[in-house]
Formats: structure tokens, C-alpha cells, sequence
């Protein structure tokens, strides 16, 4: 396999315009592109919007928004530094449309109702799991906008202990994989989001293993697991009604002394 080759696909044709070299020196687990150009088909993306990256890691789906959609994009990661990540912007040329934040997730500074869409590429699942999270994470969407999450999934959920043939691989960490019908649930029961498309890939599993032939010595216990996975997709829209909880970032001192017990000594 030549270099040119390595991660072309016709599957992704955007994608596939980026060199090779510098996916793979800049991802940080599976392929950041693949997964942002699918789902960006879910998404209505239009000049000069106003995105927010999620846990964007190395910047990479935020320099692809910019150039394939010129947006604006806040690229957000606790893991990278806001610095590297103006670094590899700069040499992308999209200093003017992409701002690299070192922020976490749970702490976002932006007023409510700032972003026309967010977007998370490989990383809700270490903080979307949480049943608050959605209410905290809609709040910075303006009515009747989207936001889309893709990432690693499973193809069905592990219901029972891990099997042992998954057993090797199997870290504590797996366990916030869900399928895309898990996803759906998890969003749809709170009635803050119109959903759109809660999708898995259907051939998600030979997408993970393409990556791997070419960034890894992958062992067979590798295989495995990525037999058992998928990539899946949620885009929705934020509802527009009043099912949204009031987000509270503080509480105002109100202390009345009041006796402690029923009878003073």
C-alpha cells in the first residue's frame, strides 16, 4: 500500500483529501475525520455558523469543519493543550475561523443559547452517560438547532458479563460504549431534544479495522473487540418548549442564623 492510498476510501471523499501522514500523527484512537464527515451528513452545516467542538482532542475535526463548511469553530479539549492545538490551526490556515479552548467539559464559560450547532466526535461518551449532562449540554444550543455525536459504539449492548474472548481487552473504561438504540433512549426520555438520526454504521466494525491495518500492530485479542464495535451516530435538535431544566451555575448567599438546637444551654 502506498502512502496515497492509505486511508483513501470512496466511502469518505473528503476525508480522503487529507494527507495520511498527519491523521495519523495527530489522532487519538480511531479516525477523527471518517467519523466527523459521517456525521456531518446528518447535519445542516452552513456558512459562517458558530460550532462548538466537544472534546475536539488534537483539533482535527475542528479544522476539518472550518474548511469543508466554513464555520466558525471553538475547539475544546481538557487532554490538549489550547497552545499545541493553535500550533497544528495555524499551519491548517484556519487561524481566522477556529479558536482552540483548554477547557473541561462540564465547565464551559459560553452564554446560553451561543452556539447554531455542537458537535462531538469520539468523545461524549466519557461525559454524555451521565442523565444531567444532556440538560447541561443543550443549554448552549439556540432553539430548534442540532447537535451530533459519533463516535465508538457497540453493536448491541453487554448485557451479561464480558465473555472471555473480550475478556483481554476489556478495560473499565469500555464500559461507557453503548449502542446507537441506547443512545436513542437515553436522549429521547428527557423531551429536550427533537431527534433526527441515531444510526450505526453497518459495516462500522471493517471501518475500525482499516484504521488499525495502518496505525497499529494490532494482537487478535485487538480483532476482536473491533468486531464487537461500531461506530454510531445521534444528531438532534434542541425542542422547543420548556422541558429544559434552568441551568444553574450558582446559588446567592442567603444565610439567616436561626437557633441550632431546640433549647439553648
Amino acid at each position: 500500500m502506498t502512502i496515497d492510498e492509505r486511508l483513501a476510501t470512496e466511502r469518505f471523499p473528503r476525508s480522503s483529501r487529507y494527507h495520511p501522514d498527519w491523521v495519523i500523527a495527530n489522532g487519538m484512537g480511531g479516525n477523527p475525520l471518517w467519523m466527523v464527515e459521517w456525521l456531518t451528513t446528518a447535519m445542516d452545516l452552513k456558512r459562517g455558523m458558530r460550532v462548538l467542538d466537544l472534546g475536539c482532542g488534537r483539533a482535527l475535526t475542528s479544522i476539518f469543519l472550518a474548511r469543508e463548511f466554513d464555520v466558525q469553530v471553538w475547539a475544546t479539549d481538557l487532554w490538549i493543550s489550547a497552545g499545541e492545538n493553535l500550533d497544528r490551526i495555524r499551519d491548517a490556515g484556519v487561524e481566522d475561523r477556529v479558536f482552540p479552548l483548554h477547557l473541561d467539559t462540564r465547565s464551559l464559560p459560553f452564554a446560553g443559547g451561543y452556539f447554531d450547532a455542537i458537535v462531538c466526535v469520539d468523545a461524549y461518551s466519557y461525559f454524555g452517560t451521565d442523565d444531567l449532562f444532556l440538560n447541561y449540554f443543550a443549554h448552549f444550543l439556540k432553539p430548534g438547532c442540532q447537535a451530533g455525536i459519533a463516535g465508538a459504539g457497540l453493536v448491541l449492548e453487554m448485557d451479561q458479563p464480558v465473555p472471555p474472548y473480550l475478556a483481554e481487552m476489556w478495560t473499565q473504561d469500555f464500559w461507557c460504549l453503548h449502542s446507537s438504540a441506547w443512545w436513542r433512549r437515553h436522549w429521547e426520555r428527557t423531551g429536550i431534544m427533537d431527534n433526527d438520526v441515531a444510526d450505526t454504521v453497518p459495516d462500522g466494525w471493517q471501518r475500525w479495522l482499516d484504521w488499525h491495518r495502518v496505525i497499529t500492530n494490532w494482537k487478535s485479542a485487538h480483532l476482536r473487540l473491533i468486531v464487537a464495535a461500531s461506530l454510531v451516530m445521534f444528531a438532534s435538535r434542541v425542542a422547543v418548549g420548556d422541558k429544559q431544566a434552568d441551568h444553574i451555575v450558582s446559588v446567592p448567599a442567603q444565610y439567616t442564623k436561626k437557633p441550632l438546637l431546640r433549647v439553648e444551654e
